[in-house]
C-alpha cells in the first residue's frame, strides 16, 4: 500500500477547521499545492481564488481565519482540500462545531460537490442531509457497523433495534 499515493488522492476535512491562524485565507487553500505537489505558485493561486469563490468566499481571500466565522473557515477547509485535486473527500462531523445559523452554507457546499459527481464519505449527525444526499447509510455504533443501506431503506425500514431507537429519537 502506498501511503502517499493514497494521500493525494483523499482530501480530508475534520470538525476543527486546522487552518493556519498567520495565514490568510488565499494561503491556506494554496499551501499544500506549492510545498508537497510542487505546482507553480501563479497556477496554484488561479486555482485556489476559484475554489475559494466555488465555496461562495469570494472576497474574503485576504482574510485570516479569526476574520472569518466557523461555517467560513469550514468552507476554507474544504477549498483548501479540493485544492490537491483529490477523488474522494472525507468530512469528519464538519458541522458538529459551528453555530446552526452557519450549518447550512456548508451542507450546501457539501451537496453541491456531490452534486458534480465528488465522492464523499461523510460522518455526520444531520440526518435530515444524509437522507437527502446519501446514496447508502451506514449507522455506527460504538464503532461497529449496526445497519447499513439506501437511505429510503435504512430511514424508514430499519431492522436492527439500536438503529431504530437511534432513528426515533432523532426523526
Amino acid at each position: 500500500l502506498d501511503l502517499l499515493a493514497l494521500r493525494k488522492k483523499v482530501g480530508i476535512v475534520f470538525q476543527q477547521y486546522n487552518l493556519f491562524p498567520h495565514k490568510t485565507a488565499l494561503q491556506n487553500v494554496m499551501m499544500a499545492p506549492v510545498l508537497v505537489l510542487k505546482e507553480p505558485k501563479r497556477k496554484v493561486e488561479e486555482r485556489a481564488r476559484a475554489l475559494i469563490a466555488k465555496v461562495r468566499l469570494q472576497g474574503k481571500e485576504d482574510a485570516y481565519p479569526g476574520e472569518l466565522s466557523g461555517g467560513q473557515q469550514q468552507r476554507v477547509a474544504i477549498a483548501r482540500s479540493l485544492a490537491m485535486r483529490p477523488d474522494i473527500m472525507l468530512f469528519d462531523e464538519v458541522t458538529a462545531a459551528l453555530d446552526p445559523e452557519t450549518v447550512k452554507e456548508v451542507l450546501l457546499t457539501i451537496r453541491e460537490l456531490a452534486a458534480e459527481g465528488m465522492t464523499c464519505i461523510l460522518v455526520t449527525h444531520e440526518m435530515g442531509f444524509a437522507r437527502e444526499v446519501a446514496d447508502h447509510v451506514y449507522f455506527t455504533d460504538r464503532g461497529v457497523i449496526v445497519e447499513h443501506g439506501p437511505p429510503d431503506q435504512f430511514f424508514t425500514k430499519a431492522t436492527d433495534p439500536r438503529t431504530r431507537q437511534f432513528l426515533s429519537q432523532i426523526l
